[in-house]
């Protein structure tokens, strides 16, 4: 048969179907694949050139991209080191197709970011396999990724050796801007990167913590490794770093982000509480009264499914990790 058509995609409307984007420029290995895959259950959408792979990565965000590493124009390598440059696109998992099995050419995938290869000719059956296990690994970051999103937390993961952020939450990105304006979303400050190689050694084995002075406040860092279940990182330096920063606007942010079925005067009051205040301190702060905070109050306790200020505050200690 021949390949699908490569038109523009504005919206994917895949349902629950994994969506898997195969690059290549061979009409004959695109039409086995995209069968193979179909048969599978999966959506398929194809490219046969970079620039078209890079579009339809962009708009509509595959689950995972099954690329040829050799094509003419801009090959699978750029391709690839693009796609990881994006933030909108760095997390989706990358597959090589390959019939250059030297160990040259393999460091080169991996160091453009891909996560496994397959060889030419291809076997439909080894990659479905290899498919369906990176697909499964990334649905697990992913829930993780969407939970420390959902809870307001401030946690990036970064390459070790060039200082790339590989992925952030909302509130880091955030944070960091708001600390390091002159610096691209995509890179780790220079202060941030030079602790975090300094203490690379000590954090296999324990997480170090350092107090950061900027010139807007004070930053917390935490670093973690991201491996195996030693605890060793991934093989290409990957580190979890957490940042907190104790200031009233970044518990707000984080406020906002833990609790949007809040208002922003009812985030304000439950701040308030959760620092220990009365009804008659939060009205002196807010310039409002306390008849006006204790109706405040009772929509708080109403949209967090609780009855007191205590349980209030105890819902937002557990779900912000405070």
């Amino acid at each position: 048969m021949s390949p699908p058509s490569e038109s523009p995609t504005d919206l994917l409307d895949a349902g629950d179907a994994d969506v898997v984007l195969v690059v290549d420029d061979v009409p004959d290995n695109l039409a086995v694949l995209h069968d193979a895959l179909d048969e599978s259950g999966y959506t398929v959408l194809v490219a046969t050139h970079g620039e078209a792979a890079l579009e339809r990565a962009r708009q509509a965000r595959p689950h995972l991209v099954l690329l040829d590493a050799v094509m003419p124009g801009m090959d699978g390598f750029e391709v690839a080191r693009r796609l990881k440059a994006d933030p909108a696109t760095a997390a989706i998992p990358i597959v090589f197709m390959t019939g250059l099995t030297d160990a040259e050419h393999v460091v080169q995938a991996f160091a453009a970011g891909g996560i496994d290869y397959v060889t030419k000719p291809l076997r439909p059956r080894e990659v479905l396999a290899r498919i369906a296990a990176h697909l499964r690994a990334a649905r697990a970051q992913a829930q993780a990724r969407n939970a420390l999103d959902a809870f307001g937390h401030a946690t990036l993961v970064l390459r070790q050796r060039d200082g790339r952020r590989l992925w952030q939450t909302a509130l880091a990105r955030q944070l960091l801007r708001e600390h390091f304006p002159e610096v691209p979303d995509e890179q780790l400050p220079a202060p941030l990167l030079t602790w975090v190689q300094e203490v690379v050694p000590e954090a296999a084995t324990s997480a170090p913590t350092r107090q950061l002075q900027t010139p807007r406040g004070r930053l917390t860092l935490a670093l973690h490794p991201m491996g195996e279940d030693d605890g060793t990182p991934g093989t290409d330096g990957e580190w979890l770093l957490v940042l907190r920063e104790a200031s009233e606007a970044a518990l707000m942010l984080a406020l906002a982000q833990a609790f949007p079925q809040l208002t922003a005067r009812e985030r304000e009051v439950l701040y308030w509480v959760v620092q220990g205040k009365t009804n008659r301190d939060i009205g002196d702060i807010l310039g409002t009264s306390p008849r006006t905070v204790h109706k405040h109050l009772e929509h708080v306790f109403e949209k967090l499914g609780v009855e007191t200020r205590t349980a209030a505050a105890g819902v937002v200690m557990a779900r912000m990790g405070r």
